[in-house]
């Protein structure tokens, strides 16, 4: 992990709802929801990391 996250109690609050609700859309099943946000996650690294490739290049996950 490249760095840490701070929260302060308002966003700390903010990001409980929208994971309560996250996990309301799989019926409760919380492993269902985090495998979801995992896949989620993989994939938009993968657009961070083209926008940040340059131009004509391909980038590696390779390490």
């Amino acid at each position: 992990m490249d760095n840490i996250v701070r929260l302060d109690s308002r966003q700390e609050t903010s990001l409980q709802a929208i994971a309560d609700r996250f996990i309301a859309r799989h019926k409760g099943d919380a492993v269902k929801a985090l495998k979801e946000m995992i896949v989620l996650n993989g994939y938009l690294q993968e657009q961070l990391d083209a926008l940040a490739a340059p131009k004509g290049g391909k980038v590696s996950n390779a390490g």
